[in-house]
């Protein structure tokens, strides 16, 4: 049985998927890879089946797709990832110690860096670290839980949007988490370029609210394609 299983969700994400899955193939820590593809129109699912890769099949959306991948999982460890991000070399062992040293954490993620080389990524990267400090982190930064844990939070709900807040948020009430600051994970600026820095900041605030206000994930989501297409100023 793999220690840790790292579970993915993709949809054609062939320009960065083999970077990470290169990084992952370099960690020594007995692990397994399993890819959750949502339709892929490129050659992502052939990319994952060379790196030796579990390919799953799912409809489009994170919520689900991840759901997916971690019922099929066996490692004792949960790593969720996003597939433009780049890991960090020992990053696997790094989890593996956290858990191993602190028997209360019920899991944790990773401190999280921008790539981006503008003054917005370097605020990002801040930002992100400022309300970790609180408890608050997203998909985005590698959750990982332990598999107990998380089938006794019920795991993810496979909604539209805000699967990795409504999970944080259940995973933080249940007990102490670990945040990795050494190795942190890199993650891509793609999704900001050329937007608006009010309207991203106002966007998340918006929906974080309306998801306290019960508003359904699907609506949620459409509102934040809607935003993330929005004209660049």
């Amino acid at each position: 049985m793999s220690d840790i299983s790292v579970v993915l969700c993709t949809l054609d994400e062939a320009p960065v998927l083999g970077g990470l899955l290169a990084d992952l193939q370099d960690e020594d820590i007995a692990h397994e890879v399993i890819c959750v593809d949502g339709g892929s129109r490129d050659n992502t699912v052939s990319i994952a089946t060379n790196y030796g890769c579990r390919v799953l099949s799912s409809a489009p959306g994170r919520g689900q797709q991840l759901s997916i991948g971690a019922a099929a999982a066996e490692g004792e460890v949960l790593l969720f990832l996003h597939a433009d991000c780049r890991f960090p070399r020992n990053g696997l062992r790094a989890v593996s110690t956290a858990l191993a040293r602190r028997a209360e954490f019920v899991g944790g993620n990773f401190r999280l860096l921008f790539d981006g080389d503008d003054d917005f990524s370097s605020w990002l990267t801040g930002f992100y670290a400022r309300i970790r400090a609180r408890g608050f982190y997203y998909g985005d930064s590698g959750i990982f839980v332990r598999r107990r844990v998380y089938r006794a939070l019920g795991g993810l709900r496979p909604i539209a949007l805000m699967e990795d807040y409504d999970f944080v948020r259940r995973m933080e009430r249940a007990g102490n988490t670990a945040c990795i600051e050494d190795p942190p994970l890199v993650t891509s600026s793609r999704r900001f370029r050329r937007r608006r820095r009010w309207a991203i900041v106002a966007g998340w605030l918006l929906i974080h609210a309306l998801f306290h206000l019960r508003v359904p994930p699907l609506m949620l989501a459409r509102l934040y394609r809607s935003a993330r297409h929005e004209r660049p100023g």
